[in-house]
């Protein structure tokens, strides 16, 4: 049985490490409370529904 590598369109692992370097580099030298702002944004920026909230 001979086995063919497909080329991947999509690399989940890549655009997660990317992801995470990105916001890494953004707030690197945050304080706490800065850090809870920038998160806070960036919830209301996404329009994700955070688990148990409708």
């Amino acid at each position: 049985m001979e086995t063919t590598k497909k080329e991947k369109q999509f690399d989940a692992v890549k655009m997660m490490r990317d992801i995470r370097d990105k916001i890494t580099s953004d707030t690197q030298n945050m304080t706490f409370d800065e850090l809870k702002a920038y998160i806070k944004q960036q919830l209301a920026d996404s329009k994700t529904k955070l688990v148990g909230q409708q």
